[in-house]
């Protein structure tokens, strides 16, 4: 049965709800070997008031499950290759959501190892939103679906984490006005060891010869 009251806790802006999903562990059970994964740093985007943000256009095909009630993943492929998966948050209507950027494997290791091609440590089989995707089994054909109903399973800490002990900084690789992340709306645990490495937005360059618009 559906927990309504850890639904409404994510139903907040997703720069509120960050406290809470860090230190949540989400599930992922194929029928297979369940994977679980604490979560330990996330960003958050904030749809149409936010340029890094897939919904800052509006609503798309693409990004429908953005606007849709709170406690459901939004799946996308990136770069051709990679899937990366966010919680959504905030008020149906209101597309935020939070990128689940890293965490610790905490259950179904081997599973996740064969997963990501066994990697040289454990500390990187989901250290980065891809390698968290593929880790725990998620492709587009789980966007949309309930983070609190099977073949998934979130579970929320009891109470947020506290302030003092996370971190804050700009989003990785997310260019806003000017080239640059203006918004320091990534946060992770302090000093946890499976946060993933910050990388700046590189700046698009105009071909030589190109003029302004």
């Amino acid at each position: 049965m559906e927990d309504k009251s850890e639904r409404s806790r994510l139903a907040v802006p997703a720069t509120e709800a960050a406290h809470l999903l860090l230190g949540s562990v989400l599930t992922h059970d194929d029928g297979g070997e369940p994977v679980s994964v604490r979560v330990t740093e996330v960003e958050a985007y904030m749809g149409d008031v936010d340029p890094g943000s897939h919904a800052f256009r509006g609503r798309t095909a693409r990004n429908n499950t953005m606007f849709g009630p709170a406690g459901h993943l939004y799946v996308y492929f990136t770069y051709g290759m990679h899937y990366c998966a966010n919680v959504v948050c905030g008020e149906e209507g209101h597309a935020t959501g939070l990128l689940l950027r890293a965490g610790e494997i905490v259950s179904g290791a081997d599973t996740a190892r064969m997963r990501r091609n066994n990697p040289r440590t454990d500390l990187d089989l989901a250290r980065g939103p891809a390698r968290l995707a593929q880790a725990l089994g998620i492709d587009r054909a789980l966007d949309g679906a309930d983070v609190f109903t099977a073949p998934l399973r979130l579970e929320l800490p009891a109470e947020p984490v506290p302030h003092a002990l996370v971190s804050s900084g700009p989003r990785v690789g997310v260019s806003g006005p000017g080239g640059t992340d203006e918004y320091p709306w990534r946060y992770w645990l302090t000093g946890d060891p499976t946060v993933s490495k910050y990388r700046p937005a590189q700046p698009k360059r105009r071909p030589a010869g190109a003029t302004a618009r």
